[in-house]
């Protein structure tokens, strides 16, 4: 494996000691710095640049530390997978998604996952090793490069938990927020975590209105633990308190994810004890119809079901939408990602 240092692990400031340590100008770095963050990470492509320094930074650095190994667009809505081999030959996945509003690129955070979701095809991969500032940051600059355009959003809802890789997902939310960088707006980007209490108290309090969601996908203990492992942790009162918590400090909405599983999680029953947990409380909750996943023995909440749960919710006083599947023709939907198929490529 490469030992060079990656750019992209290094803010401004010591992106510019590193390379006046090399007797570079000062107003090289930032070119560099713009170059980066405009999505080109080739360094034989900073035009600028004088050649012999093109020469030196590949010598010397990398950028990313990840490539495009394959990328799949869905045939019904353009929705894009990535699949990003990393330099240890790892592979994690991205999403591209085009909205009325814009571009919104979902990222993972590790590659695979010790969460253990039943539904999830993460799931059986188990954690491997968290993602660095430079691979999460790779991961949009690779998207914002082959599409030529501007991402908005971001979610960090791919492949890993992001509250397990907590100081660098929060070291690249900050980065990313920059004006000097991809001015992507903190009300514009969303974590989304499997419920670990501590962080969630802990994001609480770091004083940016990023927004939080909440993989809940059950109303109770007994069904959470069946399905979420995380909730042998944590109960669903400590989770409810923390949620609460994270509102009260921030004055956020927050997000609650549940994924609808048919006969397991989705009677109208099941619905209204939710609800009456959720009653009065600043929160969404997102319905997502669970999506196919090879060897995961779940189905599908029927429309009809579906329906019957959101009324509920609603009779409730909860806001509640039932979300838009995106991408589901490629693999690319909620649920779906898996950090070792390339699909077209017959790598695996």
């Amino acid at each position: 494996m490469d030992k060079k240092r990656d750019l992209l692990d290094m803010d401004f400031e010591e992106l510019l000691e590193a390379l006046t340590a090399l007797g570079f100008p000062a107003f090289r770095a930032k070119q560099v710095y713009q170059w980066l963050y405009s999505g080109q990470l080739d360094f034989g492509s900073m035009t600028n640049l004088p050649k012999d320094m093109r020469a030196k930074l590949a010598e010397e650095f990398a950028a990313g530390r990840l490539k495009i190994a394959d990328k799949l667009i869905s045939k019904v809505d353009g929705t894009r997978k990535y699949l990003f081999e990393l330099e240890d030959g790892n592979i994690i996945e991205s999403v591209l998604m085009k909205y009325r509003y814009g571009y919104s690129a979902c990222l993972s955070t590790q590659v695979g996952c010790r969460m253990g979701c039943t539904f999830c095809a993460s799931a059986s991969l188990g954690l491997v090793r968290n993602l660095t500032v430079g691979e999460l940051l790779a991961q949009v600059l690779n998207i914002i490069h082959d599409i030529g355009e501007r991402v908005s959003h971001l979610v960090l809802m791919g492949i890993g938990e992001p509250f397990d890789n907590y100081d660098n997902v929060m070291t690249f939310l900050r980065r990313v927020s920059r004006e000097d960088t991809l001015n992507i707006s903190y009300r514009k980007m969303t974590v989304s975590t499997c419920g670990i209490v501590p962080k969630i108290l802990e994001f609480a309090k770091e004083g940016i209105p990023v927004n939080l969601s909440v993989s809940l996908h059950a109303p109770d203990d007994e069904i959470r633990k069946r399905t979420m492992p995380v909730a042998r942790r944590w109960s669903f009162n400590e989770l409810l308190y923390a949620c609460n918590e994270y509102t009260r400090l921030t004055s956020r909405r927050i997000t609650y994810e549940y994924s609808l599983i048919e006969n397991v999680n989705d009677s109208v029953e099941f619905a209204e004890i939710l609800a009456k947990k959720l009653k009065g409380t600043l929160c969404h909750v997102n319905l997502i119809p669970v999506n196919t996943v090879e060897g995961i023995d779940f189905n599908k909440s029927s429309r009809n079901r579906t329906d019957a749960f959101k009324k509920m919710l609603e009779k409730y006083g909860i806001a509640v939408t039932v979300r838009r599947e995106l991408g589901s023709d490629i693999m690319a939907a909620c649920g779906q990602l898996r950090r070792n198929t390339l699909t077209r490529s017959g790598k695996v």
